[in-house]
């Protein structure tokens, strides 16, 4: 596979209510490239959201679920999650400010 740009890394948020309470504590939920890494996350999200700092990154891929139509069966895409860590001074993300 081409090598992965900062661009193609994110891919886009997740919103549930987990995720929304953490944003208090400056935590932020991405589903990410099941390629990326924790460093190239990293850098993904300070480079597309200014005056960001990550303090740190935990990953985690997402099994597909099984599912059913009628006497089909099938399953959900894999994915992989990533739960970003701001510093305190570091500037919030505002594609999450208004939710």
């Amino acid at each position: 596979m081409a090598t992965l740009e900062y661009y193609d890394i994110i891919q886009k948020p997740v919103i549930t209510e987990k995720s929304m309470e953490a944003m208090g504590e400056k935590k932020y939920t991405f589903y990410v490239h099941p390629e990326a890494n924790k460093y190239q996350i990293k850098t993904a999200v300070e480079r597309l959201f200014e005056g960001t700092k990550v303090a740190r990154v935990n990953t985690m891929n997402v099994r597909p679920k099984k599912k059913r139509r009628g006497m089909v069966y099938g399953q959900t895409a894999k994915r992989k999650k990533a739960i970003v860590t701001l510093t305190p001074d570091s500037k919030d993300i505002e594609i999450f400010t208004g939710l």
